[in-house]
């Protein structure tokens, strides 16, 4: 094992990734063609073993913890870093979730029979090797390697150097899982080096690895869509707005407020900025009890007029995802307004109303052009357990294959199968 600041030979690296997808493209192989029944009880046995390893697994993310304090790390990076006996217990519940999901591959998407009788039907199938590149969270090991399993892919993982401890310790577990179930160790492979240039050599293996998933922040992101020769399936900042509508209830808005902000402020589906409709009457209300709550505010004069002890935000503040318990706030001109400031400002992740007015609400959801799009509930549901979807790869914000949270059917994609009875174009 290399140690976790190693510092390589660029060609050095290149060999090692190089080694690397040849095995997974190997594991890929066995997995395409792997019982669904084989699969679940490898994701069990792995599940088991997070179980069996809490101990370990926590004594790791502990020293994790503790470089990350030591090195001045913000606190929201750290609440991601960091494992307690429930967030642990939860991650290996999201595994046995995965296990127990109905296998996507094979799925039969539609059919259709031409006129000349050759019957056509798309079916799903693993996209192959999969590498993904994340920071700080290393649940994230744990829920990448369940789904790409599970939907029969190969993964190459590489954590950030935060977190180094906790992902070997976690990767290490899972894999003992699923070669107890019967899979290849080389279906889940850990990058063993936290060089950046493991992560240009990912990027660069065209061919060699058929999908790049960056989880992280935004110069995490930029790197890799900016230098990426593989297919990226990314998303951006989650600026992500609460919309509280004319019409709305003032004790459901200030708890899904609070909530959005508040729950977690560390997680991509936090609420940064809330939106108030001018006409509201409770808008004071609200934005103190925001305030007490523990919330720093930011926001612009007819905000400030409610409550004087907020801050002025700036531009910046519009576009900022701020990780932590401080929101931005303004006031705006029903729902035209809100729409045209989610416009502007918004990072297409996740966005709400909360409005008694159906005909409001309905418009909101059809005219934002965000991944996911809510009434009357909480940002903080952006996630894809919440959805029904066991564990996810992460939350897309683009258009193409997949949006929203991405679990098992975003991580395949399809074939035609065509059977005829002979039939020639002649």
């Amino acid at each position: 094992m290399l140690p976790p600041r190693a510092m390589l030979d660029p060609r050095s690296v290149a060999v090692l990734i190089n080694t690397m997808t040849a095995h997974a493209r190997t594991a890929a192989h066995a997995l395409a063609g792997a019982e669904d029944v084989a699969k679940a009880r490898a994701l069990e046995a792995g599940a088991a073993a997070l179980r069996d390893h809490a101990a370990a697994i926590l004594r790791a993310n502990a020293e994790d913890v503790a470089r990350a304090t030591d090195r001045a790390l913000s606190p929201a990076l750290i609440d991601r870093l960091r494992l307690d006996p429930a967030r642990l217990a939860a991650t290996a519940d999201g595994v046995a979730a995965v296990a127990a999901l109905a296998d996507p591959v094979g799925q039969v998407i539609d059919r259709t029979t031409r006129p000349n009788g050759l019957a056509l039907s798309r079916v799903r199938v693993p996209i192959g090797v999969i590498g993904i590149v994340y920071e700080s969270r290393p649940n994230v090991t744990a829920d990448a390697a369940a789904l790409c399993v599970r939907s029969g892919n190969a993964v190459i993982l590489r954590g950030g150097s935060e977190a180094v401890a906790s992902n070997r310790a976690l990767h290490a577990a899972l894999v003992e899982g699923l070669v107890a179930g019967g899979l290849p160790a080389d279906a889940v492979q850990l990058v063993p080096t936290t060089d950046r240039a493991a992560v240009g050599a990912m990027l660069a293996a065209e061919g060699a690895i058929d999908l790049i998933i960056p989880r992280g922040g935004k110069s995490l992101v930029a790197r890799v869509q900016a230098e990426a020769r593989v297919p990226v399936l990314a998303h951006l900042d989650g600026v992500n707005h609460v919309f509280v509508h004319a019409s709305a209830d003032p004790d459901m808005a200030r708890a899904v407020v609070i909530d959005a902000k508040l729950r977690r402020t560390g997680v991509c589906g936090a609420m940064e900025t809330l939106l108030v409709d001018r006409a509201w009457p409770h808008a004071a209300g609200l934005l103190t009890a925001l305030s007490d709550a523990g919330c720093t505010l930011r926001g612009d004069a007819a905000a400030r007029a409610l409550l004087p002890t907020m801050a002025p935000a700036d531009e910046s503040d519009w576009n900022a995802e701020y990780l932590d318990a401080i929101a931005a706030v303004a006031l705006v001109d029903g729902l035209d307004g809100a729409l045209a400031h989610i416009a502007r400002h918004g990072s297409h992740h996740t966005d709400a109303i909360v409005a008694a007015d159906e005909r409001a609400a309905e418009r909101f959801l059809a005219a934002v052009d965000s991944a996911i799009v809510l009434w009357n509930a909480s940002t903080q549901f952006a996630d894809g357990a919440e959805f029904g979807l066991g564990a996810e790869i992460g939350i897309a914000t683009g258009r193409l294959h997949a949006r929203g949270p991405v679990a098992l059917e975003g991580l395949t994609t399809y074939k035609w199968l065509g059977r005829g009875t002979g039939q020639v174009r002649g």
